[in-house]
């Protein structure tokens, strides 16, 4: 990942936005990034999860996904959603996860 932007963000709630940016066409398509460790980037936020309402709730609160995504501000985003997944720190770090359910 390349840092283009001075946003808060991290690299699950980074791919989920590019994520539900590429799937915007498919119907039914929810997922979920996380970090185990219960911290992704900075922030103690262990990620994010999308679904298929996702990009119209964002654009009905003015947020355009595309330019969050170009100055790196995942976290603000899913914030603003209130979609982030927040766990605390779980002082597991065993890897990131992630899942995609279509339905």
């Amino acid at each position: 990942m390349t840092v283009r932007g001075d946003g808060r963000g991290g690299r699950n709630v980074e791919l989920l936005l590019g994520f539900a940016l590429a799937a915007r066409e498919l119907p039914g398509v929810h997922a979920i990034a996380c970090d185990t460790d219960g911290v992704d980037g900075n922030e103690e936020i262990a990620g994010a999860f999308i679904s298929p309402g996702t990009l119209a709730r964002a654009r009905s609160l003015g947020l355009d996904p595309a330019a969050v995504l170009a100055t790196n501000d995942g976290h603000t985003f899913f914030e603003k959603l209130g979609d982030q997944v927040i766990t605390g720190p779980t002082l597991t770090n065993v890897n990131d996860f992630r899942a995609v359910l279509v339905t």
